[in-house]
């Protein structure tokens, strides 16, 4: 964690939550509206505490245990590159957003860091084969992706949590 923080560049503590489906589900539905389970969850540190936090983050160790055995190598190594991907969202990166700079940055992480293949890494691989299976042409699969984006973009901004009992404004807890 120290070395991938490091590696990273972002300053401050950070908190990890190591839990099941159903806390990230319910984490996931309060702070991004989504009712669904996920693998990583990054909450940035409020402007007020840059510096000495650098955020939170959960990992659900049911989902990296699954994603561990897909990918064919060890929970261990399945929990590094969440906290990887985490990191690099504290640190302000947004693969949704950036054009490829997260995903970029990623890879030569884990390639410093000997992480096997990272998150982002796989959901070009899985867009890439679902778009390949797809019954729809490929233009309105990108219209659907391009609003699915824009909503996103706006129901994480609006996203509040309370922090020692008062609320403070979020710039977005990432996934």
């Amino acid at each position: 964690m120290r070395t991938a923080q490091a590696a990273v560049g972002l300053e401050g503590e950070v908190e990890v939550l190591l839990a099941g489906d159903r806390t990230l589900r319910r984490l996931n539905r309060e702070y991004r509206g989504k009712d669904k389970a996920t693998d990583v969850l990054s909450f940035p540190a409020a402007e007020e505490l840059a510096g000495t936090h650098g955020g939170d983050l959960a990992i659900s160790l049911d989902t990296a245990k699954r994603q561990a055995v897909e990918q064919g190598h060890g929970l261990r190594d399945e929990v590094r590159v969440l906290l990887l991907h985490g990191l690099l969202h504290l640190s302000g990166m947004d693969h949704e957003t950036d054009c490829g700079e997260m995903a970029e940055r990623e890879s030569g992480l884990r390639g410093k860091l000997r992480l096997p293949n990272g998150l982002i890494a796989r959901a070009g691989v899985e867009v890439a084969t679902a778009k390949a299976r797809s019954r729809f042409p490929e233009g309105m699969t990108e219209r659907k992706t391009k609003a699915k984006r824009a909503a996103k973009a706006s129901d994480a901004k609006g996203a509040k949590f309370k922090r020692e009992g008062r609320e403070v404004k979020r710039s977005g807890v990432r996934a």
